[in-house]
C-alpha cells in the first residue's frame, strides 16, 4: 500500500499551510471578483438611469408632439434610445440602436409597462444592459428604452481575473515558501532536542534537553522531559546506590560465617566450641535471611506487587500489641514503653502493613534510646486524618543528617547500627509501609530525642472516641 502522507512533520505543516493559503486566497479573489462585478453593474445602472432621465425629459419638453428629442448629427455620437408607442411600433430610434441592435426590443418594452426594468440581453456580442419605462411626448404615453454595452465591464472583469488567476499562484507559492522556513524554524528546537535526546544514555544521564523557550508548548515540552529525566537520574543513582549497599551488606555476613567456619576448620576442637561456632554463624544466617526478606519486600513495593488486604482497623488495640511484642527488648535495656491515645480511632487499611511500619519505629527507638529511657507511642485525631508519634529519650539526629534517614542501608552510627543488628532498612520500609497505605511518614521537631509521625487519612467515621493509656 502506498503511503500518501509524508514523514516530515515539517512538509505536512508546509502542505497544510498551503492548502489553507489557497483556499483563503481562493475565497478572497471570489469575493473581490463578486464585489468588483456588482459594483460596476450598479454604476453601469446608474448611468442608464441617467440616461433614462434625459431622455423623458427630452421628450416632455416637445409639446408639438413631433419624436425627435434633439437634432441628430448622424455622426454616430448618440446614446442608444428607442422610443415604441404603447401599441409596440417603434416611433424613434437613434443611429446607435440601429447599428446594435438588441432582439426582441418590443417584448423588453411591453413588459415595461407598469415597471421599470433593467435587464441584460446577453444574446448579443457584446452583451447589452438595457432599461425600459414609461415616458410622455406632448402628453402621450410611450415607451423609452436605453442601452449601454456591458463590453467595457466584461472587459475589466476579464482583466481583474487574469490579474487574479496570475497572481494566486505567484501568493500561494510565496507563502509555501515562507510557511515552510516558519515551520523549519518552529521546529528547529525538535531537532535539537531530538539529537540530545539521542545522545543521553546511562552514562550520561545527567545531560539535559536545550529549552529556549520555556515559556512556549516546546519550552514546556522539553522542560517537562528534563523533569523526566531528572527523576530518572535520581532512581539510577539510587539504584546503583542501592546496589552497592546491598552487595556490602550482603557480603558482611558471609564473609562472618566464612571466618567464622575457617576458623572452625583450624585444629580439633571439643563439642562446646564446634556449637558456639555454628551458633554464631547461624546468627549470621538469620541475619542474612532478615535482609533479604527486607530486601524483597521493598523490591516487591518498588515494583508495585504489594498486595494490600483492606480493612478496617483499631489504631489503639494495634499501637498497644506493638509495644507489647518489643516490651522484651525494652525491659532488657531498663526502658519503658508507654502507649497513650487521646482518640480511639478507627482506619481502614492493611493493618499487617501498617502494624510492620510501628514495629520497625518502635524498634528503632529502642535501639537508639539509652537505658533507662523511655518511648511513648502517642494516637491522635483530627477530622480529617489521625497520627501516630512515637517518640524516644534518645540522643535525637543531627538537621544535617535528617535528609536522609529514609534513605536504604543509611546509618546514623554505623558500628552502633551493626552492634544493634540493623540492617539500615528499617526506616525505609517504614516510609514504604505507611505510604502504600495512603499515608505519610515524617520526622518532627522535638525537644528532645526523636519523634516519628504516622499520618493517615480518616477514613472510616468514628463512632466512639476517649482516652486510652497504658505503660509496658
Amino acid at each position: 500500500m502506498i503511503r500518501l502522507t509524508p514523514k516530515s512533520v515539517r512538509v505536512r505543516l508546509t502542505l497544510w499551510h498551503i492548502a489553507v493559503m489557497l483556499a483563503v486566497l481562493g475565497v478572497y479573489a471570489a469575493g473581490v471578483y463578486t464585489f468588483v462585478r456588482n459594483n460596476s453593474l450598479s454604476l453601469l445602472d446608474e448611468r442608464l438611469h441617467d440616461d433614462f432621465d434625459w431622455a423623458s425629459d427630452m421628450l416632455a419638453q416637445r409639446p408639438d408632439g413631433t419624436i425627435a428629442p434633439y437634432e441628430e448629427t448622424g455622426e454616430g455620437d448618440s446614446p442608444w434610445l428607442q422610443v415604441w408607442s404603447l401599441e409596440g411600433r417603434l416611433l424613434y430610434d437613434t443611429p446607435e440602436a440601429r447599428r446594435n441592435p438588441v432582439p426582441r426590443p418590443a417584448q423588453l418594452a411591453e413588459s415595461a409597462k407598469e415597471v421599470d426594468r433593467v435587464v441584460t440581453v446577453p444574446d448579443v456580442s457584446p452583451p447589452y444592459r438595457v432599461m425600459s419605462g414609461g415616458a410622455r411626448i406632448g402628453g402621450r404615453p410611450v415607451l423609452v428604452q436605453v442601452a449601454r454595452s456591458e463590453g467595457p465591464l466584461a472587459q475589466n472583469l476579464n482583466q481583474l481575473i487574469y490579474i487574479l488567476f496570475l497572481g494566486l499562484p505567484g501568493a500561494v507559492a510565496i507563502s509555501g515558501l515562507g510557511g515552510y522556513l516558519l515551520a523549519r524554524r518552529a521546529l528547529a528546537p525538535i531537532g535539537r532536542m531530538s539529537e540530545r535526546a539521542r545522545s543521553i544514555n546511562a552514562e550520561r544521564l545527567n545531560d539535559r534537553l536545550p529549552v529556549d523557550n520555556p515559556d512556549d508548548e516546546l519550552g514546556r515540552l522539553a522542560t517537562v522531559f528534563n523533569d523526566t529525566l531528572t527523576r530518572l537520574e535520581s532512581s539510577f543513582e539510587q539504584m546503583r546506590r542501592f546496589t552497592a549497599d546491598a552487595s556490602h551488606e550482603l557480603r558482611t555476613p558471609l564473609t562472618a560465617i566464612r571466618s567464622v567456619g575457617e576458623v572452625g576448620l583450624r585444629g580439633k576442637r571439643d563439642e562446646t566450641a564446634y556449637r558456639e561456632i555454628i551458633g554464631s554463624m547461624l546468627e549470621e544466617v538469620d541475619r542474612l535471611a532478615l535482609l533479604v526478606d527486607r530486601l524483597l519486600m521493598l523490591s516487591r513495593g518498588d515494583t508495585g506487587r504489594a498486595n494490600l488486604s483492606m480493612d478496617v482497623v483499631d489504631i489503639p488495640e494495634l499501637a498497644k500489641e506493638v509495644a507489647e511484642q518489643l516490651s522484651v527488648l525494652a525491659e532488657e535495656k531498663g526502658q519503658s514503653v508507654q502507649v497513650r491515645c487521646d482518640a480511639v480511632p478507627r482506619w481502614f487499611g492493611d493493618r499487617m502493613v501498617l502494624r510492620q511500619a510501628m514495629l520497625n519505629l518502635v524498634d528503632n527507638a529502642i535501639k537508639y534510646t539509652p537505658d533507662g529511657g523511655a518511648i511513648e507511642v502517642r494516637v491522635t485525631q483530627t477530622s480529617a486524618s489521625m497520627t501516630i508519634d512515637v517518640i524516644d529519650s534518645g540522643p535525637g539526629i543531627a538537621p544535617e543528617l535528617q535528609t536522609r534517614i529514609f534513605d536504604r542501608f543509611y546509618r546514623v552510627d554505623k558500628s552502633r547500627s551493626r552492634e544493634n543488628g540493623g540492617t539500615g532498612l528499617g526506616l525505609a520500609i517504614a516510609k514504604w509501609a505507611v505510604e502504600v497505605n495512603g499515608g505519610l511518614l515524617t520526622l518532627v521537631p522535638a525537644v528532645s530525642g526523636s519523634c516519628f509521625r504516622i499520618t493517615l487519612p480518616q477514613t472510616v467515621p468514628n463512632e466512639v472516641t476517649g482516652v486510652c493509656s497504658g505503660a509496658l
